[in-house]
This record gives C-alpha cells, sequence and structure tokens, in this order.
C-alpha cells in the first residue's frame, strides 16, 4: 500500500495525530511543537546536577550529539578518580520526528546521567521519508566512530571507554539493537572502545502481520498500530514490506551478527509494557535471543502505554533503578 493509500483511507488518520503532513516531493512538514531545550555548557551557573552540550559529528548530515556529564565528574577530576560509563542514546519517532534537544528526550538523558552515574552521549540521526533507513543507521555507527576517535575533553577526561552502552527508547531502540548487530561484526575495530551491553527501551518493530497485542490496541487513542503502519511506509526502503530485516528482527531466526554478540558476551536489556502495542514484537526478540544462549534480561510491567516512563517521573525513576542495576552488573 503506498503512504498516499494510507493517507485518504485510514479511518484514524495517522497523519493528524502525528501532526505531520506529506509533501508532492516525499518530504514532511513537521506541524508539531514540543520545545527546544538548550545544553547547559560547563560555564553554566545552573543549579541542576548535569551539564550538557552539542557537539558536530558531521556537518554535511547535519548530526550532532549532546552530551550529558554529570556534575559529580568534575569533583573527583584527579589522575586516579573512577571514570564514568558511557550510555550511547538514541531518541523515539518512529524514525519521522523528534532530536535530541526535544524537552523531554533532554530530561530523560539529564536524568538518566544523574541517576546513574554515566555519561550519556544522545546522538542525533537523519530522519525519514527525506533519508530512509538505513541512514538512520549509517548516522548511529558513524557517531559511535566518533566517540572512539573524538578528542572532546569531557569524553576523555571522565569516559571509561571500556563500559560503554548502547541504548535507544522506540525507534531508538530499534536504531540501536541494529548497531550491536554492526558493531558486534566490527567489535576489533573500535577499539579502545568495549561494549558490555544494549538496553532497548519499548523497541520499534514489527512485522507484516499483526500480533494479538497490535489487536488489542487497534483503536488507541495515543499510539495505534496504524501509526506504526505509516511511520514504516516513511521509513523503510521503497518496496519493501514489514517482514524486512530492518523492521523484524526475527525473521530468519534472526541476524547471523547475534552469534557474534553471544560470543562477545555482551548482556542485552528488554524492557517494555502490555499497555504498548509492540509488546509482543519486543517478547518475540527476548525469546529469540534466549535460543540463541544470549545474556538478555527482560522487564515487561504491567498497564502503562508507548513512552509511559518519559511521561511519569515516578515510572522513570523506577526505570533507572533497573538500568543502573544492569548497568553495574555488567562491569
Amino acid at each position: 500500500m503506498s503512504t498516499q493509500t494510507i493517507q485518504s483511507s485510514s479511518i484514524s488518520d495517522p497523519f493528524k495525530r502525528l501532526q505531520i503532513t506529506l509533501n508532492p516531493d516525499g518530504t514532511l512538514t513537521r506541524l508539531n511543537n514540543f520545545g527546544r531545550t538548550p545544553a547547559k555548557p560547563e560555564s553554566s551557573d545552573d543549579s541542576t546536577a548535569v551539564l550538557s552540550r552539542d557537539i558536530p559529528i558531521n556537518y554535511s548530515n547535519k548530526t550532532w550529539a549532546r552530551i550529558f556529564l554529570p556534575k559529580q565528574a568534575l569533583d573527583h577530576s584527579s589522575p586516579s578518580a573512577e571514570k564514568l560509563p558511557v550510555l550511547v542514546h538514541f531518541h523515539g519517532g518512529g524514525f519521522i520526528l523528534f532530536s535530541p534537544d526535544e524537552t523531554t528526550s533532554h530530561e530523560f538523558c539529564s536524568n538518566m546521567a544523574s541517576e546513574l552515574s554515566v555519561i550519556v552521549v544522545s546522538a542525533s540521526y537523519r530522519l525519514a521519508p527525506e533519508h530512509r533507513l538505513p541512514a538512520a543507521y549509517d548516522d548511529a555507527m558513524e557517531a559511535l566512530s566518533w566517540i572512539k576517535t573524538s578528542h572532546d575533553n569531557w569524553l576523555e577526561n571522565y569516559a571509561d571507554f571500556s563500559q560503554i552502552f548502547l541504548m535507544g527508547g522506540s525507534a531508538g531502540g530499534n536504531i540501536a539493537y541494529h548497531l550491536g548487530l554492526r558493531a558486534a561484526e566490527q567489535a576489533d575495530s573500535l577499539s579502545p572502545l568495549k561494549i558490555k551491553g544494549l538496553i532497548l527501551h519499548q523497541s520499534f518493530f514489527g512485522g507484516v502481520e499483526r500480533t494479538e497485542s497490535e489487536f488489542r490496541s487497534i483503536n488507541d487513542p495515543m499510539f495505534s498500530p496504524c501509526d506504526s503502519d505509516l511511520m514504516w511506509e516513511l521509513s523503510l526502503p521503497i518496496g519493501v514490506n514489514r517482514d524486512h530485516e530492518y523492521c523484524n528482527p526475527t525473521v530468519a531466526h534472526g541476524s547471523t551478527a547475534l552469534e557474534k554478540i553471544k560470543r562477545l558476551g555482551w548482556r542485552v536489556f528488554v524492557t517494555g509494557c502490555d499497555g504498548d502495542h509492540l509488546i509482543d514484537r519486543q517478547i518475540e526478540l527476548v525469546k529469540m535471543m534466549k535460543k540463541k544462549e544470549i545474556r538478555v534480561v527482560s522487564r515487561f510491567v504491567e498497564g502503562g502505554f508507548h513512552g509511559f516512563e518519559l511521561a511519569d517521573p515516578s515510572k522513570a525513576k523506577a526505570l533507572y533503578v533497573v538500568l543502573k542495576n544492569f548497568i553495574f552488573s555488567s562491569t
């Protein structure tokens, strides 16, 4: 089905719900205004516990990263001080929306840096449909390579490059997963970076056949399978369906790179909730990885909705506790 057909035939009108308009040239006009949060430079007098700043990665592609540094690291700047793990984070938005400086993403990453005592590198990526997949995966790999070669003083002084975790929420979880597959294949060339694990937070996966959780949420007014359909239509390479490996990680029993992840001893944390229509896809991924004897930990909670931990500080706090246990039990 073409995007135009989806747009005209959809009863629930995902274009209106997502606040986007498809232009004749195939680009999007994004009408949503969720606000931008400026970075807090090192000289900031702000009372928050975390500093942040923006660093360009690729000028041609206009990609960049926002680095979050807990202020506590500045208080332990002696040569013998313990350096902090690095969490490389990718935001959600169905590959078509948002950026690291959106207020919700900024606050989530800032709070993670503070609560987990880690450095967070929140990397941007080019959005679809102007830049269809695998552009976002390419940008994610470039961000990881940039961390390796960067002489950014925050990373040089405070980052423990032997403790790297790849994380994302929603579409960002999909990106973190596919970045993990690529990084596992190139692990030797990434030295001194040593990836210890993947954190997949309400990850955005799909498939041709509807799952039970998708049928259950077919009329969800917040985020429905119809919205997912449109996002995949706009982001997948033209001419492929949702059983493409970018969308469905369990197709053909999964990527061969998963065997490398197993040999490297990476741990994988998958979290979601049963109020999210994507949960069955996430559970299928966990089952597949367990069959492949990958060290996977899952946390699926009752209730909630897609993105609920970004909207509810108390739920986010509970997530931070679990993430901190995962990260520091991986060291």
